[in-house]
């Protein structure tokens, strides 16, 4: 009977509006999504927690994040047990965690003990990979970080500072360089000319500020857009194509075209930057099977408000939670209550967390 009365009322519109059935669900089809954006409001990322990448060799990252790039220590610890292994996706896990801290934001380093055989970053990765990741550290005068770098016999990336031409109105005048760090990372040094940039990178007076972003390769803007604006609620703050000589200098990529598209969590920086490569084609796919101790897995912590429905979320749309289940920190020694490691479309690790 129900289903007898819902179609007659589906009828009665179509003969008092003149609206077939298919023009109706596209005239409806903005409400749907609508609805959809409205229940994202308990996933929303409410911050950028900090920005993780795992090493090799602790007490040489430690040092080197210290003395070239002026982080400071704010805690050390080593943490085991079941928990950790269903968060990680691992079996038998035990590892060293540091967390760093420059300005208000931090970076955290990991170093498994165990399991060991954690894969290196291939030495012929290029920014067009799709396992590339960085995080950009602003300084308030280039000239003088760059130096002080060179001191220190960073691997250089760019070939020097570059200054992004005024052709490019998104980003005139911002300057950028790019190195690696001991195990193949790749970091950016990034310096805001006046009415660029967060207005707090204006206001600081160290050589080293803080952390403006992380920037993932993708494979896709849109398809990342779904993902990180449209299920978790995080805002495009812009986009822009930064495309010629100095572009492809900064990331010693000849022919280096590339999309970027910025967005930011409720309270910002950091910010998570896509960078979509246009051209030079071949861009290589995330090596299969990647795990928590491979030196290239990164994983960007992401605060919500409610974890669990934020979980339901993205497994309802099809994308891989690695942790098992929700893992439980009632102590809060890593600094959350709650939290899964999951994977974007292509494949990045983020670590999504209940304060």
């Amino acid at each position: 009977m129900k289903s007898k009365i819902k179609k007659e009322k589906v009828k009665n519109i179509e003969y008092k509006t003149g609206v077939s059935r298919s023009s109706l669900a596209l005239v409806l089809l903005p409400f749907y999504f609508l609805f959809l954006t409205s229940t994202a409001t308990s996933q929303t990322v409410k911050a950028v927690g900090s920005i993780g990448m795992t090493v090799s060799q602790m007490d040489r990252s430690v040092e080197f994040f210290s003395r070239a790039l002026g982080f400071k220590k704010i805690s050390d610890m080593e943490v085991t047990g079941p928990r950790i292994d269903t968060l990680q996706g691992l079996f038998g896990v035990r590892m060293r965690v540091v967390h760093m801290g420059l300005g208000e934001q931090t970076a955290t380093l990991t170093q498994y003990l165990a399991p060991s055989g954690g894969r290196p970053v291939p030495v012929d990765s290029r920014s067009n990979d799709l396992w590339f990741q960085h995080f950009a550290i602003v300084v308030s005068d280039m000239e003088k970080a760059y130096e002080r770098l060179r001191r220190f016999k960073v691997q250089h990336v760019s070939t020097a500072p570059q200054t992004i031409p005024q052709s490019n109105i998104a980003a005139a005048g911002i300057k950028a360089f790019k190195f690696r760090d001991a195990d193949g990372h790749n970091l950016e040094l990034l310096y805001f000319p006046p009415g660029k940039g967060d207005p707090r990178w204006q206001r600081g007076k160290d050589l080293f500020l803080g952390i403006d972003h992380t920037a993932i390769t993708v494979s896709d803007t849109k398809s990342s857009l779904k993902f990180y604006r449209d299920l978790l609620g995080m805002k495009t703050l812009g986009e822009s194509l930064n495309v010629g000589v100095e572009q492809e200098r900064l990331d010693n990529l000849p022919g280096a075209r590339v999309r970027i598209t910025g967005l930011k969590p409720a309270e910002s920086p950091p910010g998570i930057e896509f960078l979509e490569y246009l051209a030079p084609p071949g861009g290589r796919p995330m090596p299969p099977k990647t795990r928590a101790n491979d030196l290239w897995h990164w994983q960007v912590q992401l605060i919500v408000e409610d974890l669990d429905k934020a979980v339901e979320r993205i497994r309802q749309y099809g994308y891989r939670v690695v942790s098992s289940a929700v893992s439980k920190y009632p102590n809060r020694k890593l600094g959350f209550s709650k939290g899964v490691l999951a994977l974007d479309p292509d494949g990045h690790a983020l670590l999504i967390v209940e304060k």
